[in-house]
């Protein structure tokens, strides 16, 4: 079966009282629904990871971004053993350049979080290895698996080892 492929974007902003913040939502519909979660979705037949993420996070935020302003953080796949259809490999993106303010969607209710105060217990249990790093500036490539019960991580290579 073939990886599906999607995207993610951060949006990151530096607040007087907080500091670096990214932004966040949490996922009202579909799946990860109740997840704090990265804007992104599916990449639609004819569009580049880049032309998606512009588009998701149009949808889900009411925030303007242009493919100029993003920036490639990394490639992550994800494997479901138990539900392989679920397996999908992520091109995240970021971008500290935007327009608009976050305005909540069928979809995601949007929030802006500290840096050093991820609500990664509200994420999935993936983004405690990946997302601070990827927000440290890393270029990341992972291969993330999950165990029988589709939430906990069960192994995690990163580097040359993911590819």
């Amino acid at each position: 079966m073939s990886l599906t492929s999607m995207c993610l974007c951060y949006l990151t902003r530096v607040s007087d009282a907080a500091g670096p913040e990214v932004l966040l939502g949490v996922k009202k519909t579909g799946f990860g629904a109740g997840k704090l979660v990265g804007l992104g979705g599916h990449v639609e037949p004819g569009e580049s990871p880049l032309q998606a993420v512009v588009r998701e996070v149009m949808e889900e935020s009411s925030i303007r971004v242009e493919p100029a302003q993003l920036r490639e953080l990394g490639v992550v796949t994800f494997r479901f053993p138990a539900r392989p259809g679920w397996d999908s490999v992520v091109s995240v993106f970021g971008s500290d350049r935007f327009s608009g303010e976050a305005e909540e969607s069928d979809e995601i209710a949007p929030e802006w979080f500290p840096f050093d105060d991820l609500p990664l217990a509200r994420m999935w249990d993936d983004a405690r290895l990946w997302l601070p790093r990827v927000l440290a500036g890393e270029y990341v490539t992972a291969e993330i698996s999950f165990a029988e019960d589709c939430e906990t991580v069960s192994g995690a290579r990163f580097g040359e080892d993911a590819a």
